[in-house]
C-alpha cells in the first residue's frame, strides 16, 4: 500500500475530501463593510479544487470586529452573502468551512458599536497599533469581561454557527488561535482572572470547551473545528507552559467527537519544541496542520502519521489552482504581498490558473 499523501481521499467528519490540501483560513479585507463582496464569489469558486476550504474568519456578532471590511455572520444581509458564495462553491463541486471570529481586545473603539472598549478575559492591552479608517491607531486596554457577561458572547457564538447553516457552509471552524477571544482566554499571559474562567488550566478552557459544546448543538460534532497556534506570539500573546496548555485544550476537545482539530505550527520548528503531533494524539481526532508547508513536506509530514491533511495560506492567494499544480509538479506563482490586504480586485481574483501552453510560450 502506497503512503498516504495530499492526494489520498479522506473522510472528514460528514464529508469525502477528494485530496488533503486544505485552503487555509485568511483574512483579505475585501468585504464591502461587513457583508462578503461580490467579488468573493469568484475569489472562493476559483479555490474550490481544495479538498476543503476554510473561509477567511468572520466575526460573530458587532462586538466582535477587529479589522476593516472584514464580513461578519450576524445579519440577514450577511447570511445572504455567504449563501451567494456557498451556493456557487457547491455548484463546482466544493466543500467550504465558515471561520467564526471573535477578536476580543484585538480591536479599538473606532470598531465597537457606541465606541465601547474591547472586551478581554483581563484588562490587558495587546502590544502595537491596529488599523483604522484613520489609519493606524495604539491598542487600547480592553475592559474585562464580568463573569455573567460570558454566556451571551457564548450565545453569539451558537447563534453565528446557526446563521452558518442558513448560509449553506458544510461546517464551521472556531477560530482558537492568533491572539483572538479564545485564546486570550487560553494563554495565563492574557488571562490573569480569578473567577471560574481563569487561573488553573482547568478554568482558562472553560471558555473553549463552553464555545465548542454550544456550537456542535448546532451543528452536530462532525461538522465543527477547532483551531488553535500554540507558539504564536502575534498580538502580544505568551504562556508559561505552551505544551502543557495546548495539549490539555486537545485533551478538552477530544471527548466532543468533532470533525477536526486545525494547529498552526511553522514547520521550522524545532523537533523538541513541536507539539503538533503530539495534540493529534491526545484530541484522537483528524488533525489539520499549517505553517509553511509545501508539496514536499506537505507528503512527509502525512506519510509519517503526523497529520491528516495540510492547510495552505499564501501559496492560494497567488495559485488559485493549488492542488492541481501540486499534482503535476507545476512551478507555484510568488504571492504579492503589497495586495494581500484591502484594495479591488488586483492580487485577489486576477491570478491566473496554470496554463501549460502560455508557460511553453513564455519559456
Amino acid at each position: 500500500m502506497s503512503a498516504t499523501n495530499l492526494f489520498t481521499p479522506l473522510r472528514l467528519g460528514r464529508l469525502t475530501l477528494p485530496n488533503r490540501v486544505v485552503m487555509a483560513p485568511m483574512t483579505r479585507n475585501r468585504a464591502s463593510g461587513t457583508i462578503p463582496s461580490p467579488s468573493a464569489v469568484t475569489y472562493y469558486v476559483q479555490r474550490a479544487t481544495a479538498g476543503l476550504i476554510i473561509t477567511e474568519g468572520s466575526q460573530i456578532s458587532p462586538q466582535g470586529v477587529g479589522y476593516i471590511d472584514t464580513p461578519g455572520i450576524h445579519s440577514d444581509e450577511q447570511v445572504e452573502g455567504w449563501k451567494r458564495i456557498t451556493d456557487a462553491v457547491h455548484r463546482v463541486g466544493g466543500r467550504i468551512f465558515l471561520q467564526l471570529w471573535h477578536v476580543g481586545r484585538v480591536s479599538h473603539p473606532s470598531l465597537q458599536p457606541g465606541g465601547a472598549l474591547p472586551v478581554a478575559p483581563s484588562a490587558i492591552a495587546p502590544e502595537g497599533t491596529i488599523f483604522t479608517r484613520k489609519g493606524p491607531q495604539p491598542f487600547v486596554t480592553p475592559r474585562a469581561l464580568e463573569t455573567e457577561e460570558i454566556a451571551s458572547i457564548v450565545s453569539d457564538f451558537a447563534r453565528a454557527a446557526g446563521r452558518a447553516r442558513e448560509a449553506g457552509f458544510d461546517g464551521v471552524e472556531l477560530h482558537g488561535a492568533n491572539g483572538y477571544l479564545i485564546d486570550q482566554f487560553l494563554r495565563d499571559g492574557s488571562n490573569r482572572r480569578t473567577d471560574r474562567y481563569g487561573g488553573s488550566l482547568e478554568n482558562r478552557l472553560r471558555f473553549l470547551t463552553e464555545v465548542t459544546a454550544a456550537v456542535a448543538e448546532v451543528w452536530g460534532a462532525d461538522g465543527v473545528g477547532v483551531r488553535l497556534s500554540p507558539h504564536n506570539s502575534y498580538n502580544g500573546m505568551s504562556d508559561s507552559d505552551p505544551a502543557k496548555t495546548f495539549l490539555g485544550a486537545a485533551s478538552a476537545l477530544a471527548p466532543l467527537g468533532l470533525a477536526y482539530l486545525h494547529v498552526v505550527e511553522p514547520v521550522e520548528t524545532p523537533a523538541a519544541d513541536r507539539l503538533a503531533a503530539r495534540m493529534r494524539r491526545a484530541f484522537r481526532g483528524p488533525l489539520i496542520i499549517n505553517g509553511g508547508y509545501d508539496r514536499t513536506s506537505g507528503d512527509a509530514a502525512l506519510a509519517a502519521g503526523e497529520a491528516d491533511l495540510v492547510s495552505f495560506g499564501v501559496p492560494f492567494i497567488a495559485n488559485p489552482d493549488l492542488p492541481q499544480r501540486f499534482a503535476i509538479g507545476a512551478p507555484l506563482a510568488p504571492a504579492d504581498r503589497a495586495t494581500f490586504y484591502g484594495g479591488d480586485e488586483r492580487g485577489y481574483v486576477d491570478y491566473p490558473s496554470w496554463d501549460p501552453v502560455e508557460a511553453v510560450r513564455a519559456a
